[in-house]
């Protein structure tokens, strides 16, 4: 119960600052056609907190990719490293594809599957409408 109070403490807050968009795919919550989730960049099973530098909005493809997930592999350099936070980076504005530049970039876009076929798709139709 403490948790869900907490979340909604946070939650009109951290949808502000998200600019209403998940924090990994850049998608906008008014094109979704559902409520999406907060997520906490660090999981609770690595010892993550319900505090709000902890906190960001996530869709609900995104939130499930990531799962619990805090590292992945570069596809470039092989190397583990931590996932994209949200809270202190900022994606590229690149439309239709989201492009890792950086280590942790590319292992979050492979990670959570960002530039799957569907979702692709989907943003070329929302940047052919002015989304």
């Amino acid at each position: 119960m403490k948790k869900k109070r907490l979340q909604a403490r946070f939650r009109r807050q951290i949808l502000e600052q998200a600019g209403f968009r998940c924090g990994y795919c850049l998608t906008p919550q008014r094109i979704t056609g559902a409520r999406m989730v907060i997520d906490r960049i660090l999981p609770e099973a690595a010892g993550g907190l319900t505090t709000e530098d902890n906190l960001w909005l996530a869709c609900h493809a995104c939130n499930e990719f990531k799962g619990a997930q805090t590292l992945a592999r570069d596809p470039v350099t092989g190397r583990l490293v931590r996932l994209f936070n949200p809270c202190k980076q900022r994606w590229s504005e690149d439309r239709t594809h989201i492009i890792g530049l950086t280590s942790c970039g590319r292992a979050t876009v492979v990670a959570l599957q960002m530039n799957h076929k569907e979702i692709v798709c989907a943003r070329q139709q929302w940047a052919n409408v002015g989304w």
